[in-house]
């Protein structure tokens, strides 16, 4: 069953549309456009520099949800001030991610206040606290919604705050900087947040030596590899059915119930978290949900935004996901254009790009006077305030 909340959301997405570069402004400056399954927001200012947002939409329901926040990161005036960025990747459903949306933020926000300043443990503990509201409000739901338990979500969290960058990640999306190497005169892409998909070696490893007693804490199944033979990421948000044994029984769905029971979390919510200096040398940011990542390679994405104007190039890298996506399947883009929603995720997964660029002379602020600024991508009508 649909919310009537979210039927409100996504219904202007349900009717067959096309994605164009010419279409007309429906949501205005400020909220950017929405262009059938497309929305863009091309331009705008955040506290160091430049941005431009896009989201195409492939899933039946949106999936992804996204967000950049900028201007004062705490609660407290005197408080730190400086620009939030957040890519939530849904999976099972576009709940836990529209959770993401609403509340990760405003925890980050009460946590930089009490700690009176930014710092990773700020992050984890904003984290886990919309970790156990979530799971929380699965426990308040499971008689009337159970299918809630097998709803979850990625989380990508990149702050930029008094010359230092912050990147928070739990999941598969991925955050790729771009860097000027002045030696050869080209800006390379370095990538910062560690991916955790059962697909890398080294995370089947983590999964193992966090269970040595479970054989099948990772399974190859049709050539992919799934954490139980269930899910290919081994962090996120939500998940309960993977994170509390209460819920691995009935009204869950019989698919998604294990047949031996858990004495700890399968799949964990903490994220990895680096914590570095900003240089001048350091030009841009592009994050974005794995769906951009399964088309272009990080160089491919750092050379786009380094070629093309910075207005409207975060639609740009959209365009050339779903151009690659077409080749794939040796069809032509403007066909793959007019496929609608939900058949569409038979060619690409929902993407979510926000491109963050770094004006030196910018990055080191700590405090802006300029407008507050809070732009979200999600639930078919990304709004913004």
């Amino acid at each position: 069953m649909v919310s009537t909340t979210l039927m409100k959301l996504v219904a202007p997405c349900w009717k067959p549309s096309v994605e164009g570069e010419n279409s007309n402004n429906r949501g205005g400056d400020v909220s950017g456009r929405l262009d059938g399954l497309l929305w863009h927001k091309d331009s705008g200012h955040h506290v160091n520099g430049d941005f431009s947002m896009a989201v195409i939409q492939a899933n039946n329901l949106l999936e992804d949800h996204s967000q950049l926040e900028s201007g004062p990161l705490s609660s407290l005036e005197s408080g730190p001030h400086g620009t939030f960025v957040g890519i939530y990747d849904g999976h099972g459903g576009p709940e836990a991610s529209r959770f993401l949306n609403e509340h990760l933020f405003n925890n980050f926000k009460k946590f930089t206040s009490e700690n009176q300043g930014m710092s990773a443990d700020v992050i984890t503990k904003a984290f886990l606290a919309t970790e156990e509201e979530f799971l929380s409000l699965v426990k308040k739901q499971w008689i009337i919604k159970p299918l809630l338990a097998s709803v979850g979500s990625c989380c990508l969290v990149g702050v930029v705050c008094s010359g230092l960058l912050y990147i928070a990640n739990a999941g598969d999306s991925r955050v790729v900087l771009g860097r000027l190497e002045k030696t050869v005169k080209q800006v390379k892409a370095v990538q910062l947040s560690i991916e955790h998909n059962a697909s890398i070696e080294s995370v089947r490893e983590e999964l193992r030596s966090l269970h040595p007693d479970d054989p099948q804490i990772v399974v190859l199944k049709h050539k992919v590899w799934r954490v139980k033979g269930l899910i290919q990421v081994s962090r996120s948000i939500g998940d309960a059915y993977l994170k509390r044994q209460e819920f691995n029984k009935e009204p869950l769905l019989a698919k998604f119930r294990l047949s031996e029971p858990f004495h700890k979390p399968i799949l964990k919510a903490e994220p990895t978290i680096l914590v570095q200096k900003l240089y001048p040398e350091d030009q841009f940011l592009v994050f974005a949900s794995d769906g951009l990542w399964e088309q272009l390679s990080s160089q491919e994405a750092v050379d786009i935004v380094q070629n093309y104007p910075r207005n409207g190039i975060a639609r740009k890298l959209v365009k050339a996901a779903l151009h690659e996506a077409a080749k794939k399947r040796e069809m032509r883009y403007s066909d793959l254009k007019k496929i609608d929603r939900g058949v569409r995720r038979h060619f690409h997964d929902d993407i979510t790009v926000v491109v963050l660029f770094l004006d030196s002379h910018l990055v080191s602020r700590s405090h802006w006077h300029g407008p507050l600024l809070s732009v979200k991508g999600s639930g078919g009508v990304p709004a913004s305030t």
